[in-house]
């Protein structure tokens, strides 16, 4: 935001409702746009807060740019403020991305995440990469509606239809590997998802005001000054790694990595939730090493490994985590990246959910209130998560580890480049549907379960991906053999990142209650609504503590 003057108003009434407030369930989401005025968003622009960073929008007429409400430019004069729901809208609309503050790399809305809706659903299957694999129509098809209904239903909600909101998160995919990659930029195009090298090249000029010889030239330069003040300052790379022997991210050609940054909403308890994957980390597929959890990845177009820790040498809390990615095939970066964050809850609104639980009541509010970055984790692979948790079923952490183990071992599909450790990606559902049960290493009757679990998914008759009806997916679960209450919401927390699942039968959750009931813990936790699956986190975190101090 250049060339405009300054307000320094700061009312108290910058703050978005928060859930429990007028405006703060669905659809009045805490954290979304729902519930929100123009003049509300004025306000939060005015107090740059961070937490709107990625809930919505502002252009400015006179500039022809938009940003994030948090730009440290100038406040715009108000009359020449618009507001926009997404990134895409603003592009749709003629506005090109402030350099300053990147607002096309702001951290996602938490609204969709909340949202069970057609337009919640759409969003997440678009953030996957479904439109950029199958079109409007595969989306449609996987929402259940026609083409004509999405479209209109999306550009009504958000400004702009699915085919602008896609070709918005490909420009962004493209700068990513524009800048932190040495690959040829024709084939950054088609790895980006452009059908052709024109189209790419219009695309980048027209979101981001340069070509994208332009973008790579910037990147080459910045890296070169950030190398040169760490040699004036004692701390020479060797060759292009840095000092811990990972790629250096100041280098864009680091060979064989992409590394990001990929943003959250601060605080965040990065160190708990990499615990708590490390605790179920199946050997071959996943592993935790030096505060950094890796995995394989079975994505779209191929394998890949993920590597995701805490930003290394920052003080407090920056804001992102580092993400590296070895991809098969780089059409896969959009879904990697969504997936990653996904699992690591990072779109969530910690001070919406915080703020609300830490008044819920003397159970849990001083839970929340002493560890307000506490977030829910996901997964990559909602299918892979489903069949884990029929592995898990009434056994402990560790003996669920040991049958995934001997799982991967026998129907894995093997990494043609291992690394380390991880050997395998966790097997398919056609796989597993297509084995004999009594073959599959564990009791007769969860062997069952989980052979008709995954032919459930693999003839496509159950969907647990991005876009799955919540709903709809847990009565299917209930519904099958072998597949209790435990079970169907566990998946429904973890694989399709529902913020309201809760287990009452859980041990570890009755446990921390003082030994309620099931019935009992269920009718408590209805103050907790929307947010029970944050709940189920503190409780759990709460048993290990108290277990550790034992």
């Amino acid at each position: 935001m250049e060339r405009v003057s300054t307000n320094t108003m700061t009312p108290a009434s910058a703050r978005a409702p928060r859930s429990g407030q007028p405006g703060g369930q669905p659809g009045g989401q805490p954290g979304g746009l729902p519930g929100m005025d123009d003049e509300q968003r004025y306000q939060a622009a005015v107090s740059k807060d961070p937490r709107f960073d990625g809930v919505f929008f502002i252009a400015v007429t006179s500039t022809g740019i938009y940003c994030r409400p948090s730009c440290p430019a100038i406040t715009p004069k108000r009359e020449n403020m618009r507001f926009y729901r997404g990134a895409a809208a603003a592009q749709d609309a003629g506005f090109r991305a402030c350099k300053r503050c990147r607002p096309d790399a702001s951290p996602g809305s938490p609204e969709w995440n909340i949202r069970a809706d057609v337009i919640g659903r759409a969003m997440r299957l678009i953030a996957d990469g479904v439109v950029d694999r199958e079109g409007v129509q595969g989306l449609a098809s996987r929402l259940g509606y026609e083409q004509r209904q999405v479209r209109r239903l999306v550009t009504t909600e958000l400004g702009a239809g699915p085919l602008a909101i896609a070709r918005a998160q490909r420009a962004q995919t493209a700068r990513v590997l524009t800048e932190t990659t040495a690959l040829p930029l024709s084939e950054i195009a088609f790895a980006a998802g452009f059908t052709s090298i024109r189209q790419f090249n219009a695309t980048i000029r027209v979101f981001f005001a340069v070509t994208p010889t332009h973008l790579r030239e910037t990147r080459g330069r910045q890296g070169q000054a950030s190398r040169a003040r760490r040699r004036a300052a004692g701390r020479a790379v060797l060759g292009r790694a840095g000092a811990s022997g990972r790629p250096d991210l100041s280098d864009p050609a680091a060979p064989g990595m992409i590394r990001l940054r990929l943003p959250y909403r601060p605080p965040m308890d990065l160190g708990r939730m990499l615990g708590f994957l490390g605790a179920r980390a199946i050997p071959g597929v996943e592993s935790v090493d030096g505060g950094r959890y890796r995995r394989t990845l079975l994505l779209p177009n191929g394998t890949g490994i993920l590597s995701v820790g805490p930003a290394a040498g920052s003080g407090g809390d920056p804001g992102y985590a580092e993400c590296e990615l070895q991809l098969e095939d780089l059409r896969d970066l959009t879904a990697a990246v969504q997936r990653c964050r996904r699992l690591l809850d990072l779109d969530a609104d910690p001070e919406a959910v915080a703020g609300y639980l830490s008044a819920s009541g003397p159970v849990l509010g001083p839970l929340a209130a002493a560890c307000p970055g506490r977030r829910v984790p996901g997964h990559v692979d909602g299918a892979e998560l489903a069949l884990r948790a029929v592995l898990g079923q009434q056994v402990s952490v560790a003996a669920a580890r040991r049958l995934g183990e001997r799982l991967v071992a026998t129907y894995g599909k093997p990494l043609e480049r291992p690394e380390g450790p991880l050997t395998h990606c966790f097997p398919a559902v056609e796989t597993l549907a297509a084995a004999d049960p009594a073959a599959l290493p564990m009791p007769r009757a969860r062997a069952a379960a989980l052979a008709g679990l995954a032919a459930a998914l693999a003839s496509g008759e159950l969907s647990l991906d991005p876009g799955a009806e919540r709903d709809r997916a847990e009565a299917q679960l209930l519904a099958m053999p072998g597949i209790g209450p435990w079970t169907a919401s566990y998946i429904r927390m973890r694989a399709l990142s529902d913020p309201d699942a809760f287990l009452p039968s859980d041990v570890g959750v009755r446990d921390a209650l003082g030994g309620l009931g099931a019935r009992e813990a269920a009718a408590l936790a209805e103050s907790w609504r929307p947010w029970r699956s944050y709940a189920v986190q503190h409780l759990w975190a709460y048993l290990e503590e108290k277990e550790d101090q034992s």
